[in-house]
């Protein structure tokens, strides 16, 4: 059975572990065992310790094999990004050039810096272990994330959007850095990449502010723009059925799309209701699969896939095993959602 729940400082291990195949481009969990604490610390305590509203929390979850004890997976969620630093992306726009003497029509896109201090929600820090990648695990790790929204949206901001990975090789090379980035700080991208987690002021510093033509840069890294890792294709897909959709925002290093959504709008989320548990049952029984989730806040959230059915008490009755993992008792609530748009 497969179990999510909040990380602890237990998991540093198994997480650096999870984390070594993870290859380049995924900014937000970088395999360094000091930073990796450090978040998971900050993340223990924003479970634990919450203002009236969003403050700019990181919340991560692992995905654990409770028969094995092993973390497959890890996905994070921000209530609120930007702060006393801001968030850096480009901005993509097309404008169309007309010329009537040449009877020459033309669209001209260029890459517009955009940086916010006060930001949406994000929704980060995705990775499966490859062996679990298929619809159903990818599917389960990425909208868990919203049933934990639904329970504390007052701890979020409205909107929320999800930086995907972009397109970067085995060997940590970025065509878009390369063509761009790299000409005014004299760095790769593995290591700007890597500084980012500890300050972003180098972009402040050193990065122009004007806009970018994207015809003028080298064909390699106009292709990239707004295209994510081959390994994200599937990440993409589950989030735009969900609801998100690409506005024309894209990362700074390497250019994924950014894509964004309102948080009520998610499927997962406004379809998701809760449910008393009416029936523990022993035996098998015929339904479609679910995620389903504790209720309430804190660091007491736990999901997981299993089978409801609807009791003519309007209850819900559900296995045994899927009771024992989120260590439910009759009486007790559950959240609920469908684990694919109908």
């Amino acid at each position: 059975m497969l179990l999510i729940r909040p990380i602890k400082g237990k998991d540093l291990k198994e997480l650096m572990e999870l984390l070594k195949d993870s290859g380049h481009g995924l900014t937000s969990l970088p395999k360094d065992e000091k930073i990796l604490s450090h978040k998971i610390l900050q993340s223990e305590r924003s479970f634990e310790l919450r203002g009236e509203g969003p403050g700019g929390e990181l919340y991560l979850f692992v995905m654990e094999d409770l028969f094995t004890g092993k973390l497959i997976g890890v996905s994070g969620l921000i209530s609120k990004i930007g702060g006393f630093e801001p968030f850096w992306f480009y901005r993509l726009k097309t404008e169309t050039k007309k010329s009537k003497m040449l009877n020459i029509e033309k669209e001209v896109k260029t890459l517009n810096i955009y940086k916010t201090h006060s930001g949406p929600a994000e929704i980060c820090s995705l990775y499966l272990h490859p062996e679990f990648r298929n619809s159903q695990n990818g599917r389960f790790l990425s909208l868990s994330r919203f049933l934990f929204l639904a329970e504390n949206e007052k701890f979020f901001e409205e909107f929320v959007i999800a930086e995907m990975r972009g397109q970067v090789n085995d060997d940590g090379h970025s065509p878009f850095w390369s063509a761009v980035g790299k000409k005014f700080m004299d760095i790769e991208f593995v290591e700007a990449d890597y500084l980012s987690m500890k300050s972003k002021k180098f972009l402040e510093e050193l990065l122009p502010e004007q806009p970018i033509l994207v015809d003028l840069l080298p064909e390699d890294a106009q292709k990239v723009i707004g295209e994510v890792h081959s390994n994200t294709v599937p990440a993409r897909r589950i989030l735009e059925k969900e609801g998100f959709n690409f506005e024309g925002l894209v990362g700074i290093f390497e250019p994924g799309p950014i894509l964004e959504a309102k948080v009520r709008e998610i499927r997962a989320f406004k379809e998701s209701r809760v449910i008393k548990i009416g029936e523990i049952s022993n035996e098998d029984f015929n339904s479609d699969t679910y995620i389903m989730s504790t209720v309430g806040e804190g660091p007491s959230f736990r999901a997981a896939l299993g089978k409801i059915a609807i009791l003519k008490t309007n209850d819900a009755k559900i296995q045994a095993v899927t009771a024992t993992g989120l260590k439910l008792k009759l009486g007790d609530s559950i959240r609920f959602v469908s684990l694919r748009p109908e």
